[in-house]
């Protein structure tokens, strides 16, 4: 689960993103996560918690919940640089180490070329589509 997705998620409850969520916490669905990623989710909520009107107690309890229903994934080997933003290469990376298939993220145009390793980007909506 990228970044967006969560935020995404966190941001509104009507839309895909949202339910992705609901499935993790139903533990329908277990992201596999990385301390690269977990620090950017980390970045991300607390910056934009106004936004998401979340107290900073709360983001650490939302961090807290991913941790306990994702895999986390060592990051052995870097496939740096890669993708169009550089900032997702991380992404990349886990998503590699783990042998997942799907990436899911609102941003398809940055995880161009992805389907090298193996492994397709979709939308939130796409990825719910898919898992019926």
């Amino acid at each position: 689960m990228v970044t967006d997705v969560l935020f995404a998620g966190l941001y509104s409850s009507t839309g895909a993103s949202f339910q992705i969520l609901r499935l993790l916490d139903d533990r329908k669905i277990k992201p596999i996560i990385s301390t690269t990623l977990l620090f950017e989710y980390e970045d991300v909520l607390k910056r934009e918690q106004t936004i998401l009107e979340l107290s900073h107690k709360q983001v650490d309890i939302i961090l807290d919940n991913i941790c306990a229903l994702s895999k986390f994934q060592e990051i052995y080997f870097l496939w740096r640089p890669y993708l169009k933003d550089p900032k997702d290469d991380h992404v990349l990376e886990v998503a590699v180490a783990a042998k997942t298939e799907i990436i899911v993220t609102h941003n398809l145009k940055d995880f161009k070329g992805v389907e090298k390793f193996g492994i397709k980007a979709i939308t939130p909506g796409n990825y719910l589509e898919a898992i019926k």
